[in-house]
């Protein structure tokens, strides 16, 4: 039998899970940051500052950002850093083309590289990066633990992996208004403004299915990191994890 795994609240098949992301993410690509700005009022671009000021960079640091999408995080580092080099990464063609074309038109590709790749089978030598960052792309993943082992693998001694995801509500009210906008606003939000009511329903989905902030902490302690600590963002809807190649 073929193993099941979940795709928003659906049980798919493990093999075709990627398949059906690629899919969703083909659709919304040109408008995502659009949909990014509605959907977060603004501030998703403030938490990504706040990535990048927690990820300790380094002037000459090689970094990989897995799924990078439209590059809001590559752009950060690019600027503030630009001694670096990062890779922009995505496992869909769509998503990393926009941003490699907002990279080129934007003025931040310079110390920019591109690949298109599956974060849970990377195809680097152990040891290669100084920095990983992946912005709400490892509820996404099929497998996450096994793309948090190849993480692991790829960073140097005394690497950081730093991953932004939407979490948790801390407070049960709150929890009760952002359940409530999920899946009565985010929805016609997508329709409006994408003509896409599906895609931001999964998102939706995918967001309740992700691992809390402590079950992702020992998920990443699980995967070889010997240190994690984690940040909680407008009381948990968003953390911050922080994994260290000690």
């Amino acid at each position: 039998m073929n193993k099941k795994t979940h795709f928003g609240y659906k049980e798919v098949d493990e093999v075709d899970k990627a398949k059906y992301v690629g899919d969703v993410f083909t659709s919304v690509a040109q408008n995502y940051d659009i949909m990014n700005d509605a959907m977060s009022f603004g501030m998703h671009r403030l938490w990504k500052k706040i990535l990048v000021e927690l990820a300790s960079v380094g002037d000459r640091d090689m970094i990989l950002d897995i799924a990078s999408g439209t590059g809001d995080i590559s752009k950060l580092i690019s600027k503030e850093y630009p001694d670096t080099n990062i890779l922009m990464s995505d496992i869909n063609f769509e998503m990393l083309n926009e941003g490699r074309n907002r990279a080129i038109d934007e003025s931040f590709a310079s110390n920019c590289s591109y690949c298109q790749l599956n974060g849970e089978a990377l195809p680097f030598r152990e040891n290669t990066f100084d920095l990983i960052t992946v912005g709400f792309g490892l509820r996404n993943f099929t497998n996450k633990e096994n793309g948090l082992i190849e993480m692991k693998r790829c960073l140097k001694r005394n690497g950081r992996l730093l991953v932004l995801e939407f979490s948790k509500p801390m407070n049960p009210i709150f929890s009760k208004i952002y359940d409530w906008y999920s899946f009565n606003v985010l929805p016609k939000l997508g329709s409006l403004l994408a003509s896409d009511s599906e895609s931001y329903q999964y998102l939706a989905e995918s967001i309740r299915m992700h691992p809390d902030q402590e079950l992702l902490k020992q998920m990443m302690l699980d995967s070889g990191f010997s240190n994690c600590k984690f940040y909680n963002l407008v009381n948990g809807v968003v953390a911050i994890h922080i994994a260290y190649n000690d």
